[in-house]
């Protein structure tokens, strides 16, 4: 507030008033990883409306959408890098026993809780996937 960042500003409110929303709706209060599920998804929603607001070329909301999920994007755990998600799906693989496409969804609950906040789902996902069907 006192260095008169706006837009940082009204970002914040907007998290901590989700995550008290979801509080207040499942009346519990949030652990880190919940947070971090919350934060996961107002990025989500920030990235579908910047795919709508291209599609609709609506340049000046594209760069509020996108100003919000940088400041959103700095608060998440860092990424892994494409190696360790590769080692990390391998390892889930060998420890599930999976042999075919069918066995994603094991694989998937293996992965989730290991991953999260750590890597886009949807895109460990796809790898899964493919590593499952050659």
């Amino acid at each position: 507030m006192r260095s008169k960042e706006s837009e940082r500003l009204t970002t914040l409110r907007l998290v901590t008033a989700a995550i008290k929303q979801k509080e207040v709706d499942e009346r519990i209060e949030l652990d880190d990883a919940a947070v971090l599920s919350v934060l996961e998804k107002m990025i989500k929603q920030r990235k579908d409306s910047i795919s709508q607001f291209t599609a609709g070329n609506r340049q000046d909301l594209v760069a509020k959408e996108q100003a919000e999920l940088d400041i959103l994007a700095a608060y998440m755990p860092e990424q892994m890098s494409e190696a360790d998600l590769d080692a990390a799906i391998a390892s889930a693989i060998a420890e599930s026993g999976a042999a075919g496409p069918q066995a994603i969804g094991k694989v998937m609950a293996l992965l989730k809780p290991r991953l999260a906040g750590r890597a886009d789902m949807s895109q460990v996902s796809q790898r899964l996937k493919a590593r499952l069907t050659q």
